[in-house]
């Protein structure tokens, strides 16, 4: 069990044992019968009732010591010949603690303690060995109860004895119950929360690492087809080629600020659409453009999804399509929707790859907005439509 150190925490267990040793007081000063008893006898009482008190004030720190107490007292009476008294009841305090607090080992012991208790109690006043000082009115009452039920007075003893002790022991049983099943509830709220917490930074690493491919993969692409194209430049040329080198340079500086942009803030930028198909045409090139229906305003999350999805499609018709062919970009604005198609050729033998990262990178972006992704080659075209919802 574990140790509480804040001081404050030991003033209910004082308090406790003030009690038992109050009860002790009143008992000593309201009974005669301790007026027949010699120095010994009345030293041997404050013993008893200071063990008492000794017990109930360590059940909640010290439950195990304080079974053993509680077994100790009554067999040193019983050897010495002294009387039970009435401030012993006060163990009952001691059977609900080490229900309530005890470890395994102390609770296993407890709960043995109660049958044990009341065979020894039998035992010891069939001997002689201890005797039990009740007032008459209440010995009287306890008697008549005994013969009325017909059991006998030693079945009657175990009978009241297991019931004494173990009723406080079962309400400690209880409490010890209920409290762990809130620790359980809340150790499993703990883990949940910890799961939930692991959830959120795997998926801002895979969203991370998600887009610094469509970031990274799209200006590479753009990059190579501008590289490529300088090989087709005249020789005598000069300006062309500074132009190309230019264009060049302006796509690696818009890929750095991109990945700075991700790197820094994990977030989607929101650049317009038409920058990336601006990008393309400076590249060398050729992109036919068009759009159907009525645009209307997007969402940050429906922005930032078309924005990639197009991306990565250009990606793709870059690095898979045919270098004279056109890349044809077509949106179309639906009541519901908004539909992007890429269309490019490709040749003879174009063999789709996979999957991909690419494509299952845009099937998530999708997913996550209730879209959805078609791609497949249709003859010499290879085509990608992506349907984005807007209501």
């Amino acid at each position: 069990m574990e140790i509480v150190r804040d001081r404050t925490w030991w003033w209910p267990d004082i308090g406790a044992a003030m009690a038992v040793l109050f009860l002790g007081a009143l008992e000593y000063t309201s009974n005669d019968w301790l007026s027949y008893f010699g120095p010994v006898r009345k030293l041997l009482f404050w013993l008893v009732v200071l063990g008492t008190a000794l017990a109930v004030g360590l059940v909640r720190r010290a439950p195990g010591v304080s079974l053993v107490l509680v077994w100790a007292i009554p067999l040193c009476q019983a050897a010495t010949g002294s009387p039970y008294v009435v401030t012993q009841i006060s163990v009952l305090v001691v059977a609900f603690g080490t229900a309530r607090w005890g470890g395994k080992v102390t609770l296993r012991a407890s709960a043995l303690s109660i049958p044990a208790a009341a065979v020894a109690a039998v035992l010891l006043v069939e001997a002689g060995a201890v005797r039990i000082n009740f007032p008459i009115p209440s010995y009287d009452l306890i008697a008549a109860t005994v013969d009325q039920l017909g059991i006998g007075w030693r079945i009657g003893v175990v009978v009241v004895m297991a019931a004494l002790i173990g009723v406080p022991w079962l309400a400690g049983l209880a409490l010890r119950i209920s409290g762990q099943a809130h620790l359980d509830l809340a150790e499993a709220a703990r883990q949940q929360a910890k799961a939930e917490q692991t959830a959120r930074i795997r998926d801002a690493q895979t969203r991370l690492a998600r887009d610094v491919h469509d970031v990274v993969g799209h200006s590479l692409a753009v990059i190579l087809t501008q590289a490529e194209a300088a090989q087709y430049l005249p020789d005598d040329d000069p300006g062309a080629l500074k132009s190309l080198l230019a264009g060049i340079a302006t796509s690696a500086r818009s890929s750095l600020r991109d990945v700075q942009e991700v790197l820094s803030t994990t977030r989607d930028t929101t650049d317009d659409i038409d920058r990336l198909i601006g990008n393309l045409r400076d590249g060398g090139r050729e992109v036919v453009s068009g759009q159907d229906g009525t645009p209307r305003p997007l969402n940050q999350e429906q922005r930032v999804t078309a924005y990639r999805v197009l991306q990565e499609m250009l990606t793709n018709a870059i690095r898979h399509g045919r270098h004279d062919g056109a890349v044809i970009v077509q949106r179309s604005w639906t009541p519901d929707s908004l539909v992007i198609e890429v269309r490019n050729a490709i040749g003879s033998d174009f063999s789709p790859s996979g999957s991909g990262s690419g494509l299952d990178g845009m099937r998530q972006r999708l997913a996550a907005v209730g879209g959805s992704l078609e791609s497949g080659r249709r003859e010499d075209v290879f085509v990608a439509t992506a349907r984005i919802p807007t209501s």
